[in-house]
């Protein structure tokens, strides 16, 4: 085992922390993980995230729900829609995307690169809404129409289908926005979302892509391990602490992947 195997799984470790803490960024660890260290295309390591991602949040469902914290009625009303959405998106629509979207000179967007910095704008988005208001502020209904939850469950959906995320990182703001549930029980609550989400998605990659099981095997139990720790450790760290630090971490990651994309630029 050399040293970059080593990293990666050092690496998986803490993509399960990550998850057990805040109930998403594990993708956001993953696919820059498996990219940057370990040399994998963006759509590989897109559906390898997906993976991971959603085995881990199992185990972490199961932990989080002994401690109350998991609402599954709130929870499968998301994932109904989005679900869809993302098998949809990973079974059709990322292999549709052409290998080259443009060129402009010497500069070329390619699908992987395109793929990346759509991540990291999404990313981008997530942070801000989670940084710059505190849960007080928000003057939500706790009902919100059904039709309203299903649409903004497709988008979703397709958004982190196309990224390879689990889609906590949008999840835990759109539970703690429009469902008006606190933060912490939104974090439980984004666990069954994610796993479900990104269990069904990487069906669809199973069918168009070859994988490697005995890495991904590997590299998702050593994230189980993250995963039950970072729950542990939950418990010692406030609402509010939790919601800015997810903010702030999601923004750093976001930054760091535009500037690794378009460094060779």
């Amino acid at each position: 085992m050399d040293t970059i195997q080593i990293s990666g799984y050092i690496g998986a470790l803490i993509v399960g922390l990550v998850l057990g803490l805040i109930g998403g960024g594990g993708s956001i660890l993953t696919v820059p993980l498996l990219v940057y260290l370990l040399g994998y295309n963006p759509v590989v390591a897109t559906a390898y995230s997906l993976f991971v991602v959603g085995t881990s949040s199992m185990v972490g469902t199961y932990q989080k729900h002994k401690k109350g914290l998991v609402d599954f009625k709130i929870g499968i009303v998301f994932s109904f829609p989005s679900f869809v959405a993302v098998y949809l998106s990973r079974r059709y629509l990322v292999p549709a995307i052409p290998e080259t979207l443009f060129s402009i000179g010497d500069f070329e967007l390619s699908k992987g690169m395109g793929i990346m910095i759509f991540f990291a704008i999404i990313m981008l988005l997530a942070s801000i809404s989670m940084i710059k208001k505190g849960k007080d502020e928000y003057l939500i209904s706790k009902s919100q129409r059904y039709y309203k939850t299903f649409v903004q469950g497709l988008i979703i959906g397709t958004i982190t289908g196309i990224v390879g995320a689990g889609g906590g990182f949008l999840y835990v703001p759109a539970l703690v926005l429009w469902a008006n549930i606190p933060m912490k029980k939104a974090v439980g609550t984004s666990l069954i979302i994610i796993t479900i989400n990104s269990l069904i998605g990487f069906m669809g990659d199973v069918q168009t892509l070859d994988i490697e099981w005995g890495f991904l095997l590997i590299f998702t139990l050593i994230s189980i391990l993250g995963i039950i720790l970072g729950v542990s450790l939950s418990k010692f760290i406030s609402g509010p602490k939790l919601k800015r630090s997810f903010g702030f971490f999601i923004l750093i990651m976001a930054i760091y992947v535009i500037y690794k994309e378009l460094k060779q630029y």
